[in-house]
């Protein structure tokens, strides 16, 4: 068969020549469209489910919302995994599924599902909704609004906050690729009406009064049609509010001919909507920005260029005075990890193929030698295209040229070879005698050699099977650089096959003169001192064995000591920080401590500093929820040639901390970096290099076994940033009701409840349109009650027989801390404690960590420990390594045996695969670094 190709591809040389350049062409074509990204995705296959409801607190969320939809989903085909969150005004479940059932059934499954649960959800308490299809690299583009030099006073957070919802966001929402833009920051803007709950006592009236008025007198209607004088008429009534005048004239009721208006009883202005979140930007206090965030699959690189492209004609559409600026574009990411990738595969071909056309003596043998590895580099890029695989620092980086050109040159060389000894007949001939005479030799000599040059490139196929055989997130990493090379060594096979004899009959001619050139003087220095080499291993033969067997013996002990991560760090060339206040901190103080952080940071690092952004609480879109005390600070570095103050981002963290903690006491802070926190996140619910849950069901002894493993932890060698997750402590107002009292003076739970919602909350009262916008009518207390605690007693509502009673009267109201967030997996509650990994290597730390709590802490019956993040996925790739590495080497040494027919040089050779482990060991030992699923 392999001796039928080549002498097809050897006597149809038209026909070779056609195929190498279609296939030139499809690589072409695959690399100019090929998908660019910066790592491989590693987000799982998860559906997150949402449900706003600002009225409810921590224990109501989990026990109305969150719990009824977890059993509502626990059973839905290929779930895999299902954690949840809930906090204040929150419900965040995120449900991960079987790969293999794609994108869009598992969303599919979730909505009907929703269906079904938002019936057994009480009535008023938010409707559930899927997350946008995103993943970790989903968020490619962020940008900050803010008001430019001399126009601070005309925009305020508001201002922009409209302009960001209306002109930026609706731009920006219909480009190809973009699934959402999450808005962060800014007062939402609404028309307001403020009640002074005094004088509606004085007129008898109550909040509910004022929100029915409101809701009745803000409508649009139709009559139909009349017909005449052979024309129809269209009746249109036009009801709706179109100012606040038009408000404030609203008539509550009339007495004695006296209309009383909304205007003598409230204050109508523009408000704003309650905040669970905000925006800071270059220690200049609260700003608005946008997140694009890309569809799950989509080439980033593309998406970017549409962005940056479509945000040209933004910014020709923004007030005079509104800057639109980027901090945080992914696409820098990409390039300078493209940068890295093209420029080492550009200097490994360009050496390889010097040293090929050097040392082979012959210009043109060469020549095809070193024209493999484009064109087997082309055929890895067009399957990598045809199957949607990405280009990036790890499916790239790891192609090796010199295996891939290992046989062609193997070809090449035993037909030149060839050609020599048949130098005398070789001369006699001329035109198509002479060509067939080449091709006679080139055929019979590359048929000989191609049996030896494919096995040797099936066993290099062969060790790339555990790659292939990892699942998971390993699998993800790791799978497509398996695919890349081995797809590379395919399309090497097939140009030996094909392209490499064709062109090797060809244009290949014996060298015409015996003259010396330098490869033959070089390698015949190598060969001599290899013959000196070779002759005193032979002479030394025990002592070289057992110089070789202490070296493996040594290549094993520090093998075993030296440690394991899942994969080395890539270095993203920013911070991202998570400052950690206590709970129950109010907005205001938490963007007061951000921003002097923000200006501390620019003012004791101006030049390793760029820009500072920070994400407060919970946006728009929670791709990661947050709580008030929360934050999100993404630090942009400047280049490090600029660098003053430190030499490595580890130096520089270490002096970012000092001085944020010097400026503010009392604040931690969890270092990571802006894609690697968001990956963290979204496959575990954490930042963190390791993640430790303590399932159990009563929070107190979460929290206080939380803190017990936080201490054991800290003390560990190697324990980095740390954060026991915050499960109680935040202060609330408590209103018990008095039933017996509530049924004196004919009141319900229900009456109450509206009545407490809709003085602190608000309720919405109908929609006010601006042209296009839209913006929310809301009725609430006035600000000066609604932000006074001593005040809610004051509340009245209205009796059946239309007298009024305070609130105090019918209820008891303390001040008490609870649950700040309730954390769930598997249905059951748990605590998480966070921690990243320091100057030590993943597995000896975790695996200490896990002795260390297993002796020291004390967990009550029903209570349990399990361990996420790299570590897991680090197990993950070993236990299924254990059983296919073996099997695998087993496989090579089969083909050994088959090649050779001899068990003793099968052996021999097979013996090179664990001596070779010999030289990986201690380079990475040198260096300082530990063991890794990519090494």
């Amino acid at each position: 068969m392999i001796q039928r190709i080549i002498e097809f591809s050897v006597k149809n040389k038209l026909v070779i020549g056609l195929f190498i350049l279609a296939w030139t062409g499809w690589g072409i074509y695959s690399m100019l469209n090929l998908p660019l990204n910066s790592v491989p995705d590693l987000t799982n296959n998860q559906v997150k489910v949402t449900t706003y409801t600002p009225d409810l607190a921590t224990e109501e969320v989990e026990r109305l919302i969150t719990y009824p939809i977890e059993l509502e989903m626990g059973n839905l085909p290929g779930l895999i995994e299902i954690r949840s969150v809930s906090k204040f005004g929150l419900s965040d479940i995120t449900l991960v599924f079987d790969e293999r059932m794609g994108m869009y059934k598992p969303r599919q499954l979730v909505k009907e599902k929703l269906i079904s649960a938002a019936g057994k959800l009480p009535v008023g308490v938010g409707e559930p909704s899927m997350g946008p299809m995103t993943s970790g690299l989903g968020e490619i583009y962020q940008y900050v609004l803010t008001p430019g030099p001399g126009y601070d006073t005309l925009y305020d957070a508001m201002d922009l906050r409209e302009i960001q919802d209306w002109i930026v966001k609706k731009e920006l929402i219909n480009i190809p690729g973009v699934v959402g833009v999450n808005t962060m920051g800014g007062y939402l803007k609404q028309y307001e009406v403020a009640v002074d709950p005094v004088r509606l006592r004085s007129y008898n009236i109550t909040i509910s009064d004022i929100y029915e008025v409101l809701r009745k007198n803000n409508a649009n209607t139709g009559g139909s049609y009349i017909e005449k004088n052979r024309q129809a008429y269209f009746i249109r009534g036009e009801g709706l509010i179109t100012s606040l005048e038009d408000i404030r004239n609203i008539v509550i009721h009339d007495e004695g001919g006296i209309p009383l208006r909304i205007g003598d009883v409230a204050r109508v202005g523009l408000g704003s909507a309650p905040r669970f979140g905000a925006f800071t930007y270059n220690g200049k206090g609260e700003a608005v920005g946008g997140k694009i965030m890309m569809l799950r699959g989509e080439n980033p690189a593309g998406v970017i260029k549409d962005v940056k492209e479509r945000l040209t004609r933004v910014r020709e559409a923004l007030p005079e005075g509104v800057q639109l600026e980027p901090f945080l574009d992914r696409s820098s990411l990409i390039a300078e990890t493209t940068h890295t990738v093209v420029e080492n595969l550009a200097l490994g071909a360009l050496i390889v193929i010097f040293v090929l056309v050097f040392l082979m003596g012959n210009f043109r043998s060469g020549l095809i030698t070193a024209s493999v590895i484009p064109l087997s580099l082309l055929f890895a890029l067009g399957i990598m295209y045809t199957f949607d695989f990405s280009a990036n620092l790890i499916s790239l980086g790891a192609v090796d040229f010199g295996i891939i050109i290992d046989g062609a040159v193997i070809i090449v060389e035993f037909v030149v070879f060839h050609l020599s000894r048949n130098m005398v007949s070789l001369k006699n001939s001329r035109g198509r005698e002479l060509q067939a005479r080449m091709d006679e030799i080139t055929i019979r000599a590359s048929g000989r050699m191609m049996r030896t040059a494919i096995f040797g490139q099936l066993i290099i196929l062969i060790v790339f099977i555990p790659i292939l055989a990892l699942t998971g997130q390993e699998g993800k990493m790791f799978r497509p650089m398996a695919i890349t090379f081995g797809s590379a060594l395919i399309g090497a096979i097939i140009l030996c096959l094909t392209y490499v004899p064709m062109m090797t009959a060809w244009i290949v001619r014996p060298d015409k003169g015996d003259a010396q050139k330098p490869a033959d003087r070089i390698l015949g220095w190598v060969r001599r001192g290899y013959r000196k080499l070779l002759g005193s291993a032979l002479r030394y033969r025990y002592a070289v064995t057992s110089g070789i067997l202490l070296l493996f013996i040594a290549a094993l002990f520090i093998f075993f000591r030296m440690g394991a991560v899942f994969i080395p760090t890539l270095d993203e060339g920013d911070f991202a920080i998570h400052p950690i206040l206590q709970p129950g901190t109010s907005l205001e103080e938490t963007v007061r401590i951000n921003t002097s952080l923000e200006q501390v940071l620019l003012k004791e690092f101006p030049d390793e500093v760029e820009q500072v952004a920070t994400k407060i609480g919970t946006g728009e879109i929670p791709t990661d929820p947050m709580s008030l005390e929360m934050a999100k600070m993404i630090i942009n570095l400047a280049p490090r040639d600029a660098w003053t103050r430190a030499q490595t981002k580890d130096e520089l963290e270490a002096l970012m901390k000092e001085e944020m903690s010097a400026a503010v006491p009392g604040v931690n802070f969890f270092f990571s970096q802006p894609v690697e926190m968001l990956f963290n996140h979204l496959l575990t619910g954490s930042s963190a290099d390791l993640l430790v849950n303590i399932f159990g069901d009563d929070l107190d002894t979460l929290f206080r076994i939380g803190n017990e493993a936080g201490e054991i932890i800290r003390r560990i060698p190697g324990a980095g940033d740390l954060n026991v997750q915050k499960v109680i402590g935040l202060p609330q107002i408590v209103i018990r009701y008095d039933r017996d009292i509530l049924a004196r003076y004919g009141l319900d739970i229900d009456q109450v409840n509206r009545a407490i919602q809709a003085g602190y909350s608000g309720a919405l009262a109908g929609t006010i349109f601006e042209g296009e916008r839209q913006f929310s009518q809301v009725v609430r207390l006035d600000e000066k009650y609604r932000n006074d605690p001593d005040a809610v007693g004051d509340l009245y509502i209205k009796r059946p027989n239309g007298r009024q009673v305070k609130l105090s009267e019918v209820a008891t109201i303390t001040m008490q801390d609870g649950p700040a967030a309730i954390s769930r997996e598997s249905v059951r509650r748990k605590l998480e404690v966070d921690a990243n990994i320091g100057d030590r290597d993943t597995e000896s730390f975790v695996e200490e960590v896990q002795k260390k709590l297993e002796e020291k802490l004390d967990l009550p019956r029903g209570y349990y420990l399990t361990y996420e993040g790299e570590y897991e996925n680090l197990q993950s790739a070993k236990k299924r390594l254990r059983w296919v590495v073996p099997l695998v080497l087993g496989f090579i040494f089969i083909l050994l045996y088959m090649l050779f027919g001899s068990l003793k040089q099968a052996i021999l050779v097979f013996s090179a695969v664990p001596l070779a482990a010999i030289g990986g060991v201690f380079s990475l030992w040198l260096r300082g670094m530990p063991f890794s699923i990519s090494a």
